[in-house]
């Protein structure tokens, strides 16, 4: 009778979700979200890619683009590890399976609406009366000079952007559990548009271009979550402000997510421990970054995808007791992922050079500082399934609302990181962070699995991922070496100005056919399933 109303609810609801028979979500509609928000993450890594290129051009590298770029951290900085990391590592799980045992969800979506918004407003509201201070923590290199002035101004117009943002992540999560990922995935696009409209309309009326897109962030912001806000109202939670309420659902959120906070500061400490060790040797920060911005593409597509999506399914299943169907949302999840990084990490080992000779050798960027940011390029190939393996193994404990675990495990990577950046950094040079990087990566990846193992039969691979890994990893390596042989007969055109772009759109393109053929041929995936996916999105 329980299942039965739940299942009258999401009809009533409109969300559905191809429930049957205590099946959750179907493995093809679950593909279909992956696609989903991975081709939203895409175009947003995309457009970010095109709003960076932009801001260099118009505001170059002097005082006023180091002021705004710091300034626009500041509230990225806490969105990573308050909104989209601890929040929603608590609530998701949370309100998915308060859905799934049809106990309220609005009521506890509305008291964690109440209380975040209370939290983050506390925290604009000292951020702005100290952001000197703030400043000074995140960039001392400016006091003393007019870039901290700058800085100081900038910030405390872009920081608000962090309380819209926040409650956008809620809504979002909302979305996620009821089976609705477009609108969420979308948002994060709004950003990039609104900023690049703003360097347009500013260059075009002969306005100063940095005012502009300092005020344009919190509009963005508003925008997000207005988006999330409608979408979520359409999809039964129109939720209201009300007063901040100190329940029992309350305070277990807070237990859980405050080590997920904790776990998503030891990441960020790990990105300044690596910085640091870079900067010890010239032009390595600039390097360690642009590599970080190739590999990173296919790291969101696939990993935040597969996370968002996996996530509240995951949750819905265990809270129904559907151990069987949240095995194999696990493995299709961890297929999908696989099957589609495992080909871009060994891409990224093989031709790094063209990848990154025809994206960023330009300009002040030569054929030298190419080659050393190939070198990284295919250090990080080496991390990349460790990194993406993360993203669907980490569902497995805060489906189990267990965020404790994951942060002991960040914890150890962390010292491993620290460990081989600094200390390899005498020996090998500036590659260190890249290698320390990547190993801390693996090193997370064989702790969480190894206590992945008391969860029992859920976290173990099916039958019939076993039996396709070895297939898709077989894909892959022919891949590479037709990619090989591919590059040898494109090195001309490659070189050539303006052809190149073709000349690399072709050699993606080899490889792209090489992968899915052979991938077919031999049984790692069938191309039918894609296509439902696409069909289902």
């Amino acid at each position: 009778p329980r299942q039965a109303r739940c299942v009258r609810a999401e009809i009533a609801r409109g969300d559905f979700a191809g429930r049957r028979k205590g099946h959750l979500m179907k493995p093809i509609r679950l593909m279909a979200g992956f696609f989903t928000v991975g081709i939203w993450t895409l175009l947003s890594r995309v457009m970010g890619f095109v709003r960076d290129i932009m801001i260099a051009s118009y505001l170059g590298t002097g005082p006023v683009a180091e002021a705004f770029l710091v300034a626009f951290s500041l509230p990225n900085l806490f969105r990573r590890f308050f909104a989209e990391g601890a929040f929603n590592a608590a609530f998701v799980p949370m309100f998915s399976k308060k859905l799934e045992a049809d106990s309220d969800a609005h009521k506890f979506a509305t008291d964690a609406l109440a209380g975040l918004s209370f939290v983050v407003l506390v925290l604009v509201g000292i951020a702005m009366i100290f952001m000197p201070a703030l400043v000074w923590l995140t960039a001392g290199g400016f006091a003393g000079d007019s870039r901290f002035d700058m800085t100081v101004g900038f910030g405390r117009i872009v920081f608000p952007y962090i309380f819209f943002m926040s409650l956008s992540a809620l809504f979002s999560g909302v979305l996620n559990a009821t089976g609705r990922f477009a609108a969420a995935a979308a948002a994060p696009v709004l950003l990039n548009i609104f900023m690049i409209i703003a360097m347009v309309g500013a260059n075009f009326m002969g306005a100063e271009v940095v005012v502009w897109i300092v005020w344009v962030v919190p509009f963005a912001g508003i925008a997000q979550l207005a988006l999330t806000w409608i979408a979520a109202s359409r999809a039964g939670f129109a939720l209201r402000p009300a007063m901040p309420r100190w329940s029992p659902d309350m305070r277990k959120m807070v237990v859980v997510a405050v080590p997920a906070a904790l776990a998503s500061g030891v990441m960020q400490i790990n990105l300044v421990v690596g910085q640091f060790s870079a900067s010890q040797f010239e032009n390595a920060v600039s390097w360690l970054f642009s590599a970080d911005r190739l590999y990173q593409l296919p790291l969101g597509v696939v990993g935040i995808a597969v996370g968002i999506v996996l996530l509240p399914d995951l949750a819905r299943r265990l809270q129904a007791g559907d151990d069987k169907g949240a095995k194999s949302a696990f493995s299709r999840a961890a297929e999908i992922s696989l099957a589609l990084t495992i080909p871009c990490s060994i891409a990224l080992m093989v031709i790094p050079l063209p990848l990154v000779s025809v994206l960023f050798e330009r300009g002040q960027t030569g054929p030298d500082d190419a080659a050393a940011i190939a070198v990284a390029v295919s250090i990080y190939g080496l991390g990349l399934p460790a990194f993406v393996i993360q993203k669907f193994v980490q569902p497995l404990y805060f489906a189990r609302e267990d965020t404790r675990s994951p942060f002991r495990f960040a914890l150890v990577a962390m010292v491993i990181n620290a460990g081989l950046a600094l200390g390899l950094s005498p020996i090998i040079g500036w590659t260190a962070p890249a290698i320390a990087a990547t190993v801390a990566a693996w090193a997370m990846v064989a702790l969480l699995l190894i206590g992945a193992r008391r969860m029992g039969d859920v976290a173990r691979f099916d039958a019939q991922l076993r039996k396709r890994l070895w297939r898709i990893t077989a894909a892959s390596v022919v891949m590479g070496g037709v990619l090989m042989v591919a590059h040898v007969a494109l090195a001309s055109a490659l070189g050539m100005a303006g052809v190149r772009y073709i000349a690399l759109i072709a050699l993606i393109s080899i490889g792209i056919a090489a992968y899915f053929v052979t991938g077919h041929l031999i049984g790692a995936f069938q191309m039918s399933e894609f296509k439902k996916a696409v069909k289902r999105r």
